[in-house]
């Protein structure tokens, strides 16, 4: 459409307020033009709240800085790394919540929105941008927010399924031509190989990954080379899943919500990604709140949830969010797909993780450290995988659960893990040494 009115970035958060509330969007598409000049503006603004939610950018956020504490409150509810280290000094915090739920916090009003920043594609012929590769929880911050500025980016791709919005709905638009962060795909290492072997072996024909981001999802993903007619309904959309595609092993045929397509909620990863879904109808992105939805994951058969830990202690708590007291992530969708997959018909639920840290330190603990938090509890944990092995947890007793998790720990803890189980467990964990 030619007769857009492009403002300048400063004049397009000149809408923003005083003791507004800004929901910002995430991925790899963060609207930093934007955030950048409202950062301008910060003598003349207080009490100016932004929440963002899993994000990746390579710069702190222009916001979060001690110079500007009485100016912006920074937000989230994941962590992106562009918080963290103000999240160390004080100046940003994190709503604990899983990720799910965050649009109802929004659209019932227990966090009022109003101001959605947005970085969208350009508008087609009839007006319509879309989000892209993130509606997460930008999706439902911008149907609740009052006001709507968005970067529009030649760079971003034009995808199908919820976050498209017309330019009438835009409050505000500026040009942000800013090419989007990039995600290298991980090559898994020996150890994560292993892991991925494990977790492969146990997923059937015909069912529904929801798998994550790094190096083991990326193993368990080589490992499905000769699986048949799976399907992808996950939170994040990687290049990994791209080869099986590819092959036909992802063919979506057996889902029973939207089948023939992949569906998500963000997409991160190379420009050869984002290429793939720009303007492909096979992918499908949707609200977090659809995506997560525990009773829409476990419609499709033999859901399938890989997710990761910080650490696990043996009663089968895991902490997945934070390493002691520091908070580094959030609950994201982790609870959301181990409950939706629990309930799935032939569903199964995983927590992979290699058995020590690169410092040595063992994964697997009798206690959880100080301050860590329980991201899935010890009444939802059911596979765990290390390359030492793979248990179930499920329906055994706390002392089993302690020795099928000394099973698989690394060789040089188990002894100290055991007395740790006898001290806790008693005679009941001395009776299983027998």
């Amino acid at each position: 459409m030619s007769d857009i009115q492009y403002l300048t970035p400063l004049e397009a958060v000149g809408f923003v307020r005083s003791g507004d509330t800004i929901v910002v969007q995430g991925s790899t598409s963060v609207p930093m033009v934007l955030l950048r000049a409202l950062t301008e503006r910060a003598s003349e603004l207080r009490d100016v709240k932004l929440i963002s939610g899993f994000a990746i950018y390579p710069e702190d956020a222009p916001y979060a800085k001690k110079e500007y504490i009485d100016s912006f409150r920074a937000l989230s509810i994941f962590v992106p790394n562009y918080l963290r280290h103000a999240m160390r000094e004080g100046v940003a915090d994190t709503i604990p919540c899983f990720l799910g739920e965050v649009p109802f916090l929004f659209r019932s009003g227990q966090v009022p929105v109003d101001v959605a920043f947005l970085n969208v594609s350009e508008p087609d012929a009839d007006g319509y941008c879309t989000y892209g590769i993130s509606a997460d929880i930008a999706f439902s911050g911008a149907e609740c927010a009052k006001t709507v500025i968005a970067q529009v980016n030649k760079y971003m791709p034009r995808t199908f399924g919820d976050p498209v919005i017309h330019v009438s709905q835009i409050t505000a638009m500026c040009r942000g031509d800013e090419p989007l962060q990039e995600v290298p795909t991980p090559v898994p290492n020996e150890i994560e190989s292993k892991i991925g072997r494990y977790i492969a072996e146990q997923i059937p024909d015909g069912a529904t990954l929801q798998i994550g981001v790094g190096g083991i999802p990326n193993a368990v993903i080589n490992a499905l080379g000769n699986h048949k007619h799976l399907g992808l309904h996950t939170e994040a959309i990687t290049d990994g899943v791209l080869p099986l595609i590819e092959k036909g092993v992802i063919d979506n045929s057996l889902k029973a919500l939207y089948p023939g397509k992949s569906v998500g909620s963000l997409i991160l990863g190379s420009r050869h990604l984002y290429d793939h879904v720009d303007g492909n109808p096979d992918f499908v992105i949707r609200d977090v709140a659809w995506t997560n939805d525990p009773q829409n994951i476990r419609q499709n058969p033999k859901a399938m949830a890989i997710n990761s830990a910080v650490e696990i202690d043996l009663t089968g708590q895991i902490c997945a969010d934070s390493i002691g007291e520091t908070i580094i992530s959030g609950v994201g969708g982790q609870h959301d797909f181990m409950y939706g997959a629990a309930l799935s018909e032939g569903g199964k639920c995983f927590i992979a993780m290699p058995s020590m840290t690169d410092k040595g330190q063992s994964k697997i603990v009798s206690h959880l450290r100080p301050g860590a938090g329980v991201v899935t509890t010890r009444f939802q944990t059911q596979y765990v995988v290390t390359e030492q092995g793979i248990v179930y947890l499920r329906n055994l007793p706390l002392a089993d659960r302690a020795k099928a998790l000394i099973s698989i720990a690394h060789p040089s803890v188990r002894e100290e893990l055991e007395r740790e189980a006898v001290r806790r467990f008693g005679i009941g964990f001395l009776r299983l040494k027998n």
